[in-house]
């Protein structure tokens, strides 16, 4: 059903095989899109993320419900209300 496709990797501009395997772990795993970076281009850009254990950043902000001092780990805009950990838990 499937078959060897050669796309072009986004980072590199190198060909690459999207094998007949792979489209069906894809087709499996419900994803729509071929990938768009070679192996090795994928590899590094997981490479470049955050290690594991790295520290978020984080916001403060005040509670859109009780008005308490919240720590978020996204800034904050005055257009989307923003609740504390118990607020947040409470309105779920």
């Amino acid at each position: 059903m499937y078959q060897d496709k050669t796309l072009v990797c986004k980072d590199c501009g190198q060909e690459f095989v999207f094998t007949a395997g792979e489209q069906e772990f894809y087709a499996e795993k419900g994803f729509q899109n071929e990938p768009s970076r070679c192996r090795d281009c994928r590899m590094a850009k997981k490479g470049a993320r955050k290690p594991a254990g790295a520290k978020r950043e984080m916001f403060t902000a005040v509670c859109s419900g009780c008005g308490a001092e919240a720590q978020v780990p996204f800034q904050p805009s005055s257009d989307r209300p923003v609740y504390c950990r118990d607020c947040y838990e409470a309105r779920k």
